[in-house]
């Protein structure tokens, strides 16, 4: 519902390796690209869905997060359109809750002075050391823009160690030398990894008058 408010999306595409799930979307009128079952990341299925689409840049919004606000999108795209040389752009958001330092279903991102991701992790990063100083974190809001044919590099990239210890697939791409752009972001999202979480976000979806 949110990626059909954004007024930057030509097209929206669900992939997905599931005959159950491609003919529920379709019931709701969705357009569908089965993929390959042996994908092991998101950004691996999209390399497939958009293989013989002719675009310049690829948003991925993920299933599992349901609260990504339309504008978080747009503001990928005007960030890919303004910076050519982008092959890969993402989202952070300053975290104000403690208990989302430390929870590793949060993901974590530090930049550089330029914007560029230096490293994500389930863990707390920075970890503070003998600092009276509490430093700003930062969580990573999962959604990502590319330049399409970086998703036939990053497709053909061999999994990388950091990836496979953290379970972020962005870090293939950053072990391989290649730079995220990470942009700050106003809007909050949650991404739905336990019961718990999907049981949070229901919450939320009702309390904005959402009713399935």
């Amino acid at each position: 519902e949110s990626a059909k408010k954004s007024s930057s999306l030509d097209r929206l595409i669900i992939a997905c390796d599931s005959e159950e799930i491609k003919n529920v979307a379709q019931g709701f009128g969705a357009e569908v690209v089965l993929t390959s079952e042996k994908h092991t990341s998101g950004t691996d299925r999209i390399a497939e869905a958009v293989r013989d689409i002719d675009v310049n840049f690829v948003i991925n919004i993920q299933a599992d997060e349901p609260l990504i606000h339309y504008s978080a999108i747009d503001t990928l795209v005007e960030e890919l359109k303004n910076n050519p040389k982008l092959v890969m752009v993402t989202l952070k958001k300053e975290i104000s809750d403690w208990e989302e330092v430390n929870n590793p279903n949060v993901v974590k991102v530090v930049t550089d002075r330029e914007g560029f991701a230096l490293y994500f992790s389930r863990f707390p990063i920075p970890y503070r050391r003998d600092s009276e100083v509490t430093p700003t974190y930062y969580k990573h809001i999962g959604i990502y823009g590319y330049a399409k044919d970086f998703l036939y590099i990053f497709k053909n990239l061999p999994p990388s160690s950091l990836e496979n210890a953290e379970k972020l697939e962005q870090l293939r791409a950053l072990e391989a030398g290649y730079r995220i752009k990470v942009v700050t972001t106003q809007f909050d999202s949650w991404g739905v990894d336990t019961e718990a979480d999907f049981k949070k976000v229901e919450w939320i979806l009702t309390q904005r008058g959402y009713r399935p």
